[in-house]
């Protein structure tokens, strides 16, 4: 600060301070209070106790910064932009110092250099208006005699070129690629990436130049040209078949960091691995090149073999160079002999105790499970213990996969499986798990006995979690299936007197009871023994009344009562005897809050009028099923409809009662067997709530 120690040194010797000095103290003085040192600029943010005063902090230094700018402070502005830089990074405002990174830019001084490249590169991006006025900047530096100004000016066109930055530098790029320099052409094979993704017209530029990169021994260079390629490759399938040439090399390369024996394995080993971020890019783009290409693929499948043989898994870098392996393995024409080496990798990857590696094989099996669906099965139990794991996300990626094993011949196996996990799955899981059981069991069931079995069972554990849409199917699915009506309705019945807890078997039950009731009280179904099954009407109408006292879910009771009142109007005709309970229970309804509610009882109860007596019948027939219903019942064959299971309340009176559990008609012996009739037993006890009850119990059929 010489202005002011003259001016010191002026009043010591008893000499007047000349006005025309006063403003060079009063800036030099600005200067020394303006330039304190990022440091500690730092130490008092983080002395700030309270958001308020780092605000307060970041405010008065920001407008001291501005001051100095506006100054035009030569001496400190690298000091400032890098101040800037932190302050950017803690989310406040900093446009204002853009043209300050462009002057720091232009200055012939390496330091200041650096730091405007790298305020360039995080304070602008490639949609601000002020940088096209660093263009020629970046291309002067381009040219200089020194590497490392080289590097800034590529890693900033590299990382925030606009389109028409990228079509003004790209021939200074594919000159810097011819670079004997192994720093400058790795930097410029990177920012010829940004020009082929950002111009269109520009893709093919670089093609003649991508061998020599591959060719290289360079570790950094061989990895910026599989860079290059990946990205060309990527945006332009087409050139995939002209640089098939370039196998050979990319193979003989991955097999020397492979090889024991290899010169520069000290160099690049990371826990005992050699260069893996390299052997993960090589792989990747064998990936790339290999795919639709059986002559192609032969030349890798020796050395992917190798690859999965001799990586050790015990550590991260292997485990990420074997996911890289087999995602390569099972993209190509490999041999199925290859391919099972993949698959068993990933089921290698299932024991884990990482989260995060068994979520990486959950999701590559999904990938790969129809390109290999066989050796995929070998691995089921181990998937299937993957739902009981204790991380949401890796329940929810092996319940995708398990589903997507599941075909006609292990249809009834899965289902078994998943049916026991649905006793003790968290809440917030039985939902998808009811909609993977049922979806499956749509597709691929051998029967509409074992269908609707099976559908009836899912809402007797997970009723609250089947989705409307599955509940419709397997209304209709009982329409279309006129054999199997009265043992669906008769199920379906004792089912509900056990418990009225699940809103699916209400639903479905309530309406079955009204479209097929009188397959329930006509006495003509009979037990393994031929004895006749007898039901009451009035037992009927006993189960309704407990349905609307005890809705399944109190805030959709509307809907349920709606039910009711359609099944009682529709049992006027199949339960004669019972007509006048049945207007009882309908005058309820007409002083219903819910408006649809009351209107239907009211239009019920005119149809019970003498005057609608002969039309009545006709009215309250059943729903007609749509005809693709019914050549879908037709294409399926039906199964045994003969009762198999009998309830002691068949045989005579029994409380209707609340308990809730998979109980008597819940056996699900038939799950496995569609076979003879199974012997009457004793009940089952039902499942407890958090225990991990088993369904085997119930299977011992």
């Amino acid at each position: 600060f010489d202005a002011d120690r003259a001016l010191r040194c002026g009043s010591r010797s008893g000499t007047e301070t000349a006005p025309e000095n006063r403003p060079a103290r009063i800036a030099a003085r600005h200067v020394s209070r303006m330039s304190i040192k990022l440091r500690e600029l730092i130490r008092s943010i983080r002395a700030c106790k309270t958001a308020a005063e780092e605000r307060a902090v970041i405010a008065r230094e920001c407008a001291l910064i501005r001051t100095a700018f506006k100054e035009d402070d030569n001496q400190f502005r690298h000091r400032n932009v890098a101040k800037l830089l932190f302050i950017h990074m803690m989310g406040y405002p900093t446009h204002f110092g853009q043209i300050e990174c462009l002057k720091l830019i232009a200055s012939s001084k390496f330091p200041e250099k650096r730091v405007g490249y790298l305020g360039l590169t995080q304070l602008l991006d490639e949609n601000t208006d002020v940088l096209m006025l660093v263009t020629n900047s970046i291309k002067t530096d381009m040219g200089v005699d020194n590497q490392y100004v080289n590097g800034l000016a590529l890693c900033a066109l590299g990382n925030i070129a606009s389109s028409e930055m990228c079509r003004s530098l790209a021939h200074e790029v594919e000159r810097m690629m011819n670079s004997t320099n192994p720093y400058i052409k790795k930097k410029a094979a990177l920012c010829a990436m940004r020009v082929v993704k950002k111009v269109d017209e520009l893709e093919d530029k670089f093609n003649g130049r991508i061998a020599p990169l591959l060719e290289d021994r360079n570790h950094g260079v061989l990895i910026s040209g599989c860079c290059l390629l990946t990205t060309l490759l990527e945006n332009k399938r087409e050139y995939v078949p002209d640089f098939r040439r370039h196998i050979p090399s990319l193979v003989r390369a991955l097999r020397n960091m492979v090889t024991s024996g290899y010169s520069n394995a000290a160099e690049y080993d990371i826990a005992g691995i050699t260069d893996p971020f390299l052997q993960a890019k090589i792989l990747r783009l064998l990936r790339l090149l290999g795919v639709g290409s059986v002559d192609a693929s032969d030349e890798m499948n020796d050395i992917l073999a190798q690859v999965a043989t001799n990586t050790e898994g015990t550590k991260n870098t292997g485990n990420a160079i074997l996911y890289e392996c087999v995602l390569t393995i099972m993209s190509i024409e490999a041999e199925s002999g290859l391919r099972v080496l993949g698959i068993n990798i990933l089921g290698r990857f299932l024991l884990s105790r990482d989260n995060n590696i068994r979520y990486v094989a959950l999701s590559t099996l999904q990938r790969v499970v129809n390109i290999d669906a066989k050796a995929v099965q070998r691995h089921r139990t181990t998937i299937i213990d993957c739902l009981k794991d204790p991380d949401i996300s890796i329940r929810k990626r092996a319940l995708d996969v398990a589903y997507a094993l599941i075909n006609e011949e292990n249809l009834k196996n899965m289902t078994k499986e998943l049916l026991n996990y649905l006793l003790v799955a968290e809440t917030d899981f039985k939902e998808e798990l009811c909609s993977k059981i049922c979806m499956a069991v749509d597709r691929y069931s051998p029967s509409r006995r074992w269908q609707i079995d099976t559908l009836i069972k899912v809402m007797c554990l997970g009723g609250n979690f089947v989705k409307e849409e599955q509940r419709e199917k397997f209304c209709r699915v009982v329409a279309a299936t006129p054999d199997l009506q009265s043992y669906t309705v008769i199920k379906l019945y004792f089912n509900m007197k056990e418990s009225l807890a699940q809103e699916a078997l209400v639903n479905v039950g309530v309406w079955c009871l009204g479209e097929f009731g009188d397959h329930l009280v006509s006495g003509r179904a009979v037990d393994p023994d031929n004895n006749p099954i007898h039901v009451a009407a009035a037992d009927v109408l006993d189960l309704l009344q407990d349905v609307v006292r005890k809705p399944p879910n109190s805030d959709k009771a509307a809907l349920t009562h709606s039910l009711v009142a359609a099944a009682l109007i529709k049992l006027v005709t199949r339960c004669p005897g019972e007509a006048d309970r049945i207007r009882r229970a309908l005058r309820r309804f007409e002083t219903s809050l819910n408006v649809d509610l009351q209107q239907r009882s009211c239009e019920f109860l005119e149809l019970l009028e003498p005057e609608w007596d002969a039309a009545r019948a006709g009215i309250l027939d059943r729903m007609p099923v749509p005809e693709k219903d019914i050549s879908g019942a037709e294409s399926r064959a039906i199964g045994d409809s003969s009762i198999d299971e009998v309830h002691p309340a068949a045989r005579g009176p029994a409380p209707i009662g609340g308990g809730g559990g998979a109980k008597d008609l819940l056996d699900l012996g038939d799950l496995l067997d569609d076979g003879p009739a199974l012997a009457p037993r004793a009940p089952a006890p039902a499942p407890s709530g958090g225990g991990g009850g088993d369904l085997l119990d119930l299977l011992d059929a």
